[in-house]
C-alpha cells in the first residue's frame, strides 16, 4: 500500500486548481474582449458567469469524483459514467493537446512579456522554463507539492496586490461598472458568446484535482473541498483584477493585446513600475505551468494502467513519477510554443475541453437516473438547477464558437477522429489477444 507521506493535503489539491485555472486566460484574454465589447458592465457580466458556470461545472465533478475516487479526470470519470470508448476519447485529448497546450500558451505569453521587458526572442524564456519545470516534475512528490504551494500562493498574492493598485495609483478610465444603453444587446450578442470562449478558457482548469485523486489524502473528501473551494476563490480573484484592469487602462491599449496584464502594469505604475510587473506575472505563470505538468501525465498513466498498448507509461521513476508521460508531454509543449498562435490554440483547446465536460457533467445526470441508490460520499449542491445551468451555457458558447471559428473547431474533430480511430485499433487487439 502507497504510504500517506507520499501523498498531498488539501491546501496543495487547492493550489493545484487555483494554479491550473490563473494563468494566460485572465492576463491575456481581456484585450481581445474589449475589442467587440468596449464597456465595463458586459465585461464583468462575462467573468461573473463564467465563474457561476465553473461552480456549477465542479459541484457535478465533485460528486462524480467523490464516486470513482481515482487519477484521471474526465478518462476516468467518463468511463465509469458512460463507457470506455467515450472515456478513452477524452483521455486522448488530454494526452495530445488537453494539457500540452494550456501549457504551451502560458510558456508563450511568458515568454511575450519576457521577451517585451529585455528586447529577446520570446523562445529564449518559454521554452527553458517549460523544460526547468518538467525536470523539477521528475523529482519528489514532497518536493513538487512544496514548489506548487509556494508559486501557487505567490501568485495569489501579486494578483491581490495588482488588483489594489490599479484602483489606488491608476488613473480612472472614463467607463463604468454600471449598465449603460446598448449593454442588453451587447451581452445577447456574438461577440459575448465567443468572449465567453476566452472566459471559459481562463477558468479552465476547475476540474484539476481530479486528474491527480491517487496522490491525494483523503480524496473522497479532499477532492471535493479542492475543487469548489478553489473555483470560488479564482472568480473573485477575477473580477477584483479585471475590474482594476479595466479601470485603469484606456481600452484603445488593451484591444487585442495578449500582454494585458503587462499593459496594465505600466499604466498603473509607469514604465520601470510596469517591467519589474511584468517580471513578476511571468514568475506567476510558472505555477500554472507546473500544475499542468502535474495533471497531464497522471491522464497517461491511467490510461497505461488500463491499455496493454499504452504500458510504457504505466512506468514510474525512482521518485514515484511518470517520467516517460512527462516527457513525452514536454516534447509536445514544445512542439505547440514553435508552430502555434495565442488565439488559435486557446479556440482550438476550449472546444475539446467544452465536449468533455458536457459529457461529463451529463454524465452525472445519467448516473443518478440509472443508480440513484448508489452510494455519494458528495451530493452536487443545486440539483438539477446546477447541471442544467453549466450544460445550457456550454452548449451556448460551443455553437457560437463552431460557426465562428470553424477552422479550429475542424482542428479538434480530427483530433477526436483520430483517437476514435486509435481506440478500434487498440480493441480490435484486445479481441485477437483473447482469441489467441
Amino acid at each position: 500500500m502507497e504510504k500517506t507521506h507520499t501523498k498531498i493535503g488539501l491546501a496543495a489539491a487547492i493550489a493545484i486548481v487555483i494554479a491550473n485555472m490563473v494563468g494566460t486566460g485572465v492576463f491575456g484574454s481581456l484585450g481581445f474582449q474589449v475589442a467587440g465589447i468596449p464597456s465595463g458592465f458586459p465585461i464583468m457580466m462575462l467573468w461573473l458567469v463564467g465563474g457561476v458556470v465553473s461552480f456549477c461545472g465542479a459541484v457535478c465533478y465533485a460528486e462524480l469524483a467523490a464516486m470513482f475516487p481515482r487519477s484521471g479526470g474526465e478518462y476516468n470519470l467518463l468511463s465509469e459514467s458512460w463507457n470506455s470508448a467515450v472515456g478513452f476519447l477524452a483521455g486522448w485529448i488530454s494526452v495530445t493537446v488537453g494539457f500540452a497546450a494550456p501549457i504551451a500558451l502560458n510558456g508563450t505569453l511568458l515568454g511575450k512579456y519576457m521577451g517585451n521587458i529585455f528586447g529577446l526572442s520570446s523562445y529564449w524564456f518559454s521554452i527553458p522554463t517549460v523544460l526547468l519545470i518538467a525536470c523539477i516534475h521528475l523529482g519528489r512528490l514532497v518536493d513538487i507539492g512544496r514548489f506548487q504551494i509556494g508559486f501557487t500562493y505567490s501568485k495569489v498574492a501579486l494578483i491581490l496586490v495588482l488588483g489594489a493598485l490599479g484602483f489606488l495609483m491608476g488613473d480612472a478610465q472614463p467607463v463604468s461598472f454600471l449598465p449603460a444603453v446598448g449593454d442588453g444587446k451587447r451581452i445577447l450578442s456574438g461577440s459575448f458568446a465567443i468572449s465567453l470562449v476566452y472566459v471559459l478558457y481562463a477558468y479552465t482548469g476547475w476540474n484539476a484535482a481530479t486528474y491527480m485523486v491517487d496522490e491525494v489524502k483523503n480524496a473522497k473528501r479532499n477532492v471535493p473541498l479542492a475543487l469548489l473551494i478553489g473555483t470560488g476563490f479564482v472568480t473573485v480573484l477575477y473580477l477584483l483584477l479585471n475590474a482594476a484592469f479595466f479601470y485603469s487602462t484606456p481600452i484603445e491599449d488593451m484591444k487585442d493585446q495578449p500582454e494585458v496584464g503587462l499593459i496594465a502594469a505600466k499604466a498603473i505604475m509607469g514604465e520601470r513600475g510596469g517591467m519589474i510587473m511584468g517580471i513578476l506575472i511571468s514568475f506567476g505563470l510558472i505555477s500554472t505551468i507546473s500544475s499542468m505538468t502535474w495533471a497531464g501525465p497522471r491522464v497517461t498513466l491511467t490510461m497505461g494502467r488500463d491499455h496493454h498498448e499504452f504500458r510504457i507509461f504505466n512506468r514510474l521513476n525512482r521518485n514515484g513519477v511518470p517520467h516517460l508521460a512527462i516527457l513525452v508531454q514536454t516534447v509536445v509543449v514544445v512542439v505547440l510554443i514553435v508552430t502555434a498562435t495565442f488565439e488559435q490554440l486557446i479556440q482550438y483547446v476550449q472546444a475539446l475541453l467544452t465536449i468533455s465536460s458536457v459529457m461529463v457533467v451529463a454524465g452525472l445526470v445519467w448516473m443518478r437516473i440509472r443508480h440513484p441508490r448508489a452510494e455519494r460520499p458528495y451530493r452536487a449542491w443545486g440539483y438539477p438547477f446546477t447541471p442544467i445551468l453549466f450544460f445550457a451555457v456550454s452548449i451556448y458558447v460551443l455553437v457560437f464558437q463552431i460557426i465562428d471559428k470553424t477552422k479550429e473547431f475542424s482542428y479538434g474533430l480530427g483530433t477526436l477522429s483520430f483517437g476514435a480511430l486509435l481506440y478500434f485499433l487498440i480493441k480490435k487487439a484486445q479481441l485477437r489477444r483473447k482469441s489467441q
